[in-house]
């Protein structure tokens, strides 16, 4: 049985406090593990967590599950989204989990007497039952979860900038590996090249 008082002690002190986001982070990566058959906290690599936002509630499903982006155990596809995907890495079976939608109406169930919603809710998450807190869904992973994981160590080289890709995140094109940059599915855009790095000098 794991202590759901020590789990979000040790995830407020992230923050120097404790958030109803936290508190869906903690109870949602149990639930998710349960689900699957895991024991947690985990120090292999046999659980791959995919979260769908960023924020205090990924600080939540780090605490409960040991899952890390260093250990390659935890990424964010970011919809904005208070929801997670749990792996298991061996069978590829994946189950998805999200708030119910009337979750936070539901939580004023749970704190009687408060009618703040922030409280409510914090007080809420932490004693509503797995069914009345959350929906699952057992799902296929696109792209699997071979792909998602890749080989790590493998390296080759842009054929355009010349900068190495690792982990097979190559685009072969005309089978010609190319970055995801420039073939245009870059997160940013080029203003200009810095010739050499320094320090930008402000209010000069």
């Amino acid at each position: 049985m794991h202590d759901l008082g020590s789990l979000l002690k040790q995830v407020s002190a992230r923050h120097s406090h404790l958030c109803p986001r936290q508190v869906l982070g903690v109870r949602m990566a149990l639930a998710g593990a349960s689900l699957l058959g895991f024991d947690l906290p985990r120090s292999d690599k046999a659980m791959l967590v995919i979260a769908e936002t960023d924020g205090c509630f990924l600080d939540g499903l780090e605490v409960a599950t040991g899952v890390t982006p260093g250990h390659r155990t935890l990424r964010i596809e970011d919809y904005g989204k208070i929801a997670a995907t749990f792996v298991a890495v061996n069978s590829s079976q994946a189950i998805r989990l999200a708030p119910q939608s009337n979750v936070r109406e539901e939580a004023y169930r749970y704190a009687p007497g408060e009618n703040r919603h922030y409280f409510a809710q914090l007080h809420g998450y932490q004693i509503m039952p797995d069914e009345e807190l959350f929906t699952a869904s057992w799902v296929n992973l696109s792209p699997s979860v071979d792909q998602i994981i890749s080989r790590p160590g493998v390296r080759t080289r842009c054929k355009s900038c010349g900068e190495e890709i690792i982990n097979q995140r190559e685009v072969l094109v005309a089978g010609e590996p190319f970055c995801r940059a420039c073939i245009g599915q870059a997160y940013y855009g080029l203003q200009f090249p810095v010739e050499v790095l320094q320090p930008k000098q402000v209010g000069v």
